[in-house]
């Protein structure tokens, strides 16, 4: 469905994207994770054709973003992080005119918009003027517009941003349901909306993609050799503490207070990467009579997964970097739209032109698009 070949974004000296590739599979939710200036916006913007790359290739349902732009376009939605509203419009008349831009035939359009208000719980406001709305209705005003037409593709960036948690529960439901009819990659910096929403996260840092794969795969992957393990002990923290240093193949990594009163919860590893230390924990606790009510191994979570990748290092773990699922490819919304024109204006060529130039001048060249 998506992919992208080499994609590298140079401003002057700075290289905000560095020869990343990847591909998204048809009706996969993935999510674009990477801190601050690690590449996230600038890549969803080349993708968008909002932005021209330096190098590097992006095609949508096998179009090229450039050299097949109009219809390439046709097959994105885009939110970004601060939707493109007017607020002096009624939510049907903002819709209508998206529809218009889109060239959603008029015989559809009404069954279409009445379909998509439904999916993201905003029929009750059709008639509000937008800027009466609150930020999260808002917020489902942009996706309802990148929703216009049924493109293949949603692409959203933070689009949790300022809601409050009820807000985002809601939000995260119409995003999971979005993968039922669409392929959507979604930007955030929430780690749990995440891990509770998309199939696959690619982590993004300094440019590269440093991981790509589902959060349970990276946990058991990264947690390989750690071998923690949490244990609930009945007793007190003291004798606990002291039971353990007859046994120097474990390390206690950290020891608070359980939710179960008298109880102490260790986080636990061997003295070896590789070393099994259940058995260990076992016989020390049997032998000062302490009873264990719990003892589970512990994998990384996605926080400290994305820490780990992110943090003062160059790359990725062994194993990681490039990585990429082959999408399938077929249409869906070529019935809805009106016959766009063949020939390119005067006007698009010397767009075109121009951002060539820019480009090999190292600017940043805009492509002109709603």
């Amino acid at each position: 469905m998506i992919e992208v070949r080499n994609l590298t974004k140079v401003y002057g000296q700075h290289k905000a994207i560095d020869h990343i590739n990847f591909t998204v599979d048809d009706g996969e939710i993935v999510g674009f994770l990477g801190p601050n200036g690690a590449g996230k916006t600038t890549t969803m913007n080349i993708m968008t054709g909002f932005i021209a790359a330096t190098s590097g290739e992006v095609s949508i349902n096998g179009l090229d973003i450039v050299a097949d732009a109009q219809k390439a376009k046709a097959q994105i939605g885009y939110m970004p992080d601060t939707p493109p509203v007017y607020g002096d419009m009624r939510v049907d008349e903002y819709l209508n005119f998206v529809a218009d831009i889109k060239g959603v035939r008029r015989s559809l359009r009404k069954d279409m918009l009445a379909e998509i208000k439904r999916q993201v719980r905003i029929e009750d406001m059709s008639r509000r003027l937008i800027k009466n709305l609150s930020r999260g209705y808002r917020q489902r005003v942009g996706l309802a517009q990148a929703m216009v037409g049924y493109p293949k593709v949603i692409i959203m960036d933070e689009p949790t941003i300022g809601l409050d948690p009820k807000q985002i529960i809601e939000m995260r439901d119409v995003v999971k349901n979005l993968g039922n009819k669409h392929t959507v990659i979604l930007s955030s910096h929430i780690l749990q909306e995440v891990s509770a929403v998309c199939d696959r996260v690619m982590i993004i840092n300094r440019g590269k993609i440093v991981a790509s794969d589902t959060p349970e795969r990276l946990s058991a992957k990264l947690s390989r050799g750690n071998n923690r393990m949490q244990v609930r002990v009945k007793g007190e923290k003291s004798k606990i503490l002291k039971a353990l240093e007859e046994y120097p193949v474990i390390r206690n990594v950290e020891a608070k207070s359980a939710t179960e009163p008298g109880t102490i919860d260790l986080i636990l590893s061997g003295e070896k990467d590789d070393m099994d230390i259940r058995e260990f924990i076992f016989r020390c606790m049997c032998k000062n009579n302490l009873p264990i009510l719990l003892m589970k191994s512990t994998e990384l979570t996605l926080e400290e997964i994305f820490l780990q990748l992110t943090g003062d290092v160059r790359s990725g773990p062994a194993g990681y970097g490039q990585g990429a699922i082959t999408g399938k490819t077929d249409t869906m919304i070529d019935d809805f739209f009106e016959e766009p024109k063949e020939e390119e204006s005067e006007n698009e060529a010397s767009v075109s032109d121009a951002s060539q130039e820019d480009e090999s001048a190292g600017g940043e060249a805009h492509d002109t698009h709603i």
